[in-house]
């Protein structure tokens, strides 16, 4: 059975930071990219972040530039999302994703399985 399974998020402080894991099971890790995207109450799904399982390239989404930091460890299934310097508009549920051979893209239409999500909440 395959599984994604989110942990790390919480309540913080704008400013503070958090490291949400995505624990895959059930398929090969390094045979697809992973994503994490993100989705606020009234907002459309987001994408992130990503990682291709073509070149190994990181994708962030242009709000998240140069505070997030997307990695992962093959070896124990899973990817994290370090998120530095959050800003009250990070506040939403935060769910990773898995496309097979995926381009790490933040189209979430191409991607297979999801996980629960876990919520992110950021107070000013």
């Amino acid at each position: 059975e395959v599984q994604l399974v989110e942990s790390g998020g919480g309540l913080v402080q704008a400013g503070g930071s958090l490291r949400l894991s995505c624990k895959a099971s059930g398929f090969t890790f390094g045979d697809y990219s992973i994503a994490w995207f993100r989705q606020a109450p009234g907002k459309e799904r987001e994408g992130v972040s990503a990682i291709s399982t073509v070149d190994g390239k990181t994708y962030y989404s242009d709000s998240v530039k140069g505070r997030f930091t997307f990695s992962r460890d093959i070896a124990e299934n899973t990817a994290y999302l370090q998120m530095n310097r959050l800003r009250p508009e990070d506040t939403a549920i935060y769910y990773c994703a898995a496309e097979r051979y995926g381009l790490g893209t933040s189209e979430a239409n191409e991607y297979d399985y999801w996980g629960q999500g876990t919520q992110v909440t950021v107070k000013s």
